[in-house]
């Protein structure tokens, strides 16, 4: 524990500069110019559906984020208190924080694809077809209990106003991948950073791209972890079992309805827990309480948990077929 810990007050106290506030109007006028690329190319790059769904869902998400700002920067906060060194706020300890910052948004983002509890707060992200400008806006409107994931940064001494700082940079980052009209970067930009073309592979439902490239700002993560996938074929975009819908509410909240559902079966702590913590794909319960492992007719959108058969399975059974999942298949739902 610090000798003198640093209070919520003294930190307003230092202006925090709300950068995303700043920067949102640029989204939407980047968002017209690629709608208007994708008219003169003849491209459909927007859906009038999809992207009023995905536009309610982030005003939503800012309204939350508000809400819910002093409980987050507290958590950062007391457990930047509870230690008893500290990183001095220099240039570098900005530069020092952001990778730190980044490699726990790379384990973030991993774990949100491998267990189902976080999937359910991360599938929002990624049920659109479309890929453009305004997937950037489907955030989870509970995505801030994925501050845990962060909690290394202020527990090695970097100050909750850097921290602050470098999130909200990662944060802005995350809106110009998500473009089609974009190619490749130069060679050295594709190694080291995060580009649209890596981020493409990472929203497709192709194969050989199911939960690859799960860089926040630098790719090198995935490329030390064994994640990394280059961009070949052309990407099938959204989640392998599509929701078919454009509710905003449902749209955050129904894999919590599917996953819900499913743990009413569990037999045991042990069970719900398994449940809990299962790839997307993939339970430990079915209707009735019979233990057998079993695919769920469920969004999919890991290749470990689910295997080619599994996916085939869950289309299968999404549309009245077959559920034997002994016959390898590389459908895609």
């Amino acid at each position: 524990m610090k000798e003198n810990p640093l209070t919520y007050q003294e930190v307003i106290n230092m202006e925090l500069p709300e950068i995303i506030v700043y920067v949102a109007p640029l989204f939407f006028i980047f968002v017209a110019i690629e709608w208007y690329m994708g008219i003169r190319k003849q491209q459909k790059l927007y859906d009038p559906k999809d992207f009023a769904a995905a536009t309610t869902i982030g005003l939503i998400n800012v309204g939350v984020n508000l809400l819910t700002k002093v409980f987050v920067f507290s958590i950062v906060l007391f457990f930047y208190n509870l230690v008893p060194w500290s990183v001095p706020i220099t240039w570098w300890s900005f530069i020092l924080c952001f990778f730190v910052l980044d490699l726990c948004r790379y384990w973030a983002h991993r774990i949100s694809h491998e267990q189902r509890f976080w999937w359910a707060s991360h599938v929002t992200h990624h049920s659109s077809e479309q890929y453009n400008f305004s997937v950037g806006f489907r955030l989870s409107w509970v995505q801030q209990m994925k501050v845990i994931f962060f909690l290394p940064v202020p527990l090695l001494g970097f100050h909750p106003f850097v921290f602050f700082v470098c999130h909200q940079i990662a944060v802005v980052y995350q809106f110009w991948i998500h473009t089609e009209l974009i190619d490749k970067m130069p060679r050295w930009v594709e190694y080291f950073f995060v580009t649209p073309s890596h981020h493409r592979v990472h929203h497709a439902t192709n194969d050989q791209y199911l939960d690859k490239n799960y860089g926040s700002t630098f790719i090198i993560w995935d490329r030390i972890f064994g994640t990394f996938e280059p961009e070949v074929e052309k990407p099938v975009y959204g989640i392998t079992t599509p929701v078919n819908s454009y509710n905003p509410v449902y749209l955050v909240f129904h894999e919590y309805i599917r996953l819900i559902k499913d743990l009413r079966w569990a037999r045991s702590p042990k069970e719900f827990f398994q449940v809990l913590i299962s790839g997307p794909g993939a339970e430990i319960v079915t209707p009735g309480g019979k233990n057998v492992t079993k695919v769920s007719p469920m969004p999919v959108k890991s290749d470990k948990p689910a295997s080619p058969a599994m996916r085939n399975l869950s289309a299968e059974k999404s549309t009245g077929g077959s559920t034997k999942a002994d016959i390898p298949s590389k459908k895609i739902a």
